[in-house]
């Protein structure tokens, strides 16, 4: 197996003077503007599901493919999270919220004027 330099690898990953630096640009991650986040395009249908994977058993509320950017859809998560009196989070454009809160999300987010699915079973 041959060698692999440090070109070979990106280059640079992280400098004293700038801390980390984006393998593209070369740039400090604060200043790349070659990886800036961007919302993936959806069918326009948001999701809402139940789902217990790797929590315990303890069920929590995921609404999926809301189009609306970071800011945005951190308000909109802590909206919800208050009118269904429970904790949650904003991870990776997915807004979850702690229990089984699906019904009451559905009808939060058609008032709002989106086009909602149920998704899962």
């Amino acid at each position: 197996m041959a060698k692999l330099s440090l070109s070979d690898l990106g280059g640079l990953v992280y400098s004293t003077e700038v801390g980390r630096t984006c393998p593209v640009c070369r740039q400090a991650i604060a200043g790349c503007t070659c990886n800036a986040p961007k919302r993936p395009v959806g069918d326009g249908v948001v999701r809402v599901l139940r789902e217990t994977k790797g929590r315990a058993g303890k069920g929590v509320t995921l609404v999926r493919g809301v189009p609306l950017m970071e800011p945005e859809l951190v308000a909109l998560g802590k909206q919800l999270k208050a009118a269904c009196g429970s904790g949650g989070t904003v991870k990776d454009g997915v807004i979850e919220v702690q229990g089984d809160h699906v019904e009451r999300v559905m009808q939060l987010l058609q008032a709002q004027g989106f086009k909602v699915k149920r998704a899962g079973g």
